[in-house]
């Protein structure tokens, strides 16, 4: 399913990145600065190959940029993706409301009586 300008694998990879816990806050923190790999791995309780892994998948996504300065490996948010993130959100809200807002309508008129409905034996 394509949605305004996303791809589905596109979307899939951006919402499989946003489902863990751990790279959501990774996203957080490098939205409010760049951070090294090193840096973000001392604010976890895992391994650095582990929160390396989570960049990956963030990078990947399309929601963090990695860049390499001497040593480090420097981490910065895209809030580019972000945003159509979101854009694909409020798109997919206006197509749940106008479905939920056709069945109000439906269990707002009720279906008249047949001929033979409603009359005694």
């Amino acid at each position: 399913m394509v949605v305004g300008n996303v791809d589905a694998e596109h979307a899939d990879r951006v919402f499989h990145a946003l489902a863990d816990a751990t790279r959501r806050d990774i996203v957080a923190v490098v939205l409010r600065g760049e951070q090294s790999v090193s840096d973000l791995a001392r604010r976890y309780p895992m391994s650095f190959a582990a929160v390396q892994k989570h960049v990956v998948v963030l990078e990947r996504a399309g929601l963090v940029t990695k860049q390499r300065r001497g040593r480090e490996q420097r981490v910065r948010g895209n809030v580019d993706t972000l945003r159509e993130a979101h854009r694909l959100l409020d798109q997919l809200e206006v197509v749940w409301r106008q479905r939920l807002d056709s069945i109000d309508a439906i269990l707002a008129d009720p279906p008249e009586a047949g001929p033979n409905e409603g009359a005694s034996s």
